[in-house]
């Protein structure tokens, strides 16, 4: 397997303390705290560590305080209620005696029901588009040095950008994206849960950009500050990660120095297989001397 989702998936294999105690290591990535992707798939394979024969599907997750990378995560599962059909956990990620992160998690046992979507938007497949590095090397040179490092550092999953990245461009235009993304190998596991807990790692990439694209000013402008307050995520169907998947997102709003994100999750054949909802800080600073 590929060595960087090779050390993804180890990042996920957390460490039992007690029964519903768990502890994890983190991976700086460039970002200035911990990646919120990484906790929140560290939250969901504690919560599903619980789980027995059900699925999740859905998590509402809060931000509080900055994780740091270079301390381990400690992550304490409470067993809400089991059910006839579902299971709800609530998760608390804690560094050094505090809070820094929070989580509902419901699991249901599979079933059948209703089913209808909406329509995947009509894009160009990822064969036919640039990978991220190819923006990364074109347009960053100059961006801070943990700017770059973000793409320098090797990345578990590859993403092919249907319009311009807003970090690639501050002209101003709609809050409408579009991205293909998977996984860099192949997963020699049908596991649902870890593909969801996958699914929910990657699903933080991507996903607040969207409210600055109508502002003229790029992702990374040294004069942004950008951070995730809350998560929320709906499981609709069974997806691999190691296969294309392209996610839609919208901003409908950004207002009292937050903005708000929507994401829609299609397989490559058009099956819409999730969805998420994120709010988050941003605030245009002028820039110390």
């Amino acid at each position: 397997m590929d060595q960087r989702l090779s050390d993804l998936l180890r990042l996920l294999e957390l460490e039992r303390l007690e029964l519903n105690l768990f502890r994890g290591q983190s991976r700086d990535i460039g970002s200035p705290q911990v990646f919120g992707g990484q906790v929140l798939g560290q939250a969901l394979t504690a919560a599903s560590a619980t789980i027995d024969g059900r699925i999740v599907h859905s998590l509402h997750a809060y931000f509080l305080r900055r994780g740091d990378f270079n301390a381990p995560i400690v992550y304490e599962v409470d067993r809400s209620r089991d059910g006839g059909s579902f299971s709800s956990r609530r998760v608390t990620a804690v560094q050094f005696g505090e809070q820094i992160f929070n989580m509902a998690a419901s699991f249901q046992t599979p079933e059948t029901g209703l089913d209808h979507q909406i329509e995947a938007p009509q894009v160009p497949p990822p064969e036919d588009l640039e990978d991220a590095l190819y923006y990364g090397q074109k347009y960053l040179a100059a961006s801070p040095e943990r700017v770059q490092m973000r793409f320098e550092t090797a990345m578990p999953f590859e993403f092919r950008f249907v319009e311009t990245p807003g970090f690639a461009s501050a002209e101003k235009r709609p809050p409408l994206a579009h991205v293909w993304l998977r996984a860099v190998d192949h997963i020699d596991s049908d596991d649902e849960n870890l593909h969801r807990c996958l699914l929910a790692y990657v699903s933080d990439y991507n996903l607040l950009g969207t409210a600055v694209l109508p502002h003229g000013i790029a992702l990374f402008d040294e004069r942004l500050r950008t951070a995730s307050i809350d998560h929320g995520m709906w499981f609709h169907r069974p997806a691999r990660v190691d296969e294309w998947l392209l996610y839609a997102t919208d901003s409908p709003s950004a207002a009292g120095a937050r903005g708000f994100t929507r994401g829609n999750i299609f397989t490559r054949d058009g099956r819409l297989v999730a969805s998420t909802a994120q709010e988050g800080l941003i605030r245009v600073v002028t820039p110390k001397a």
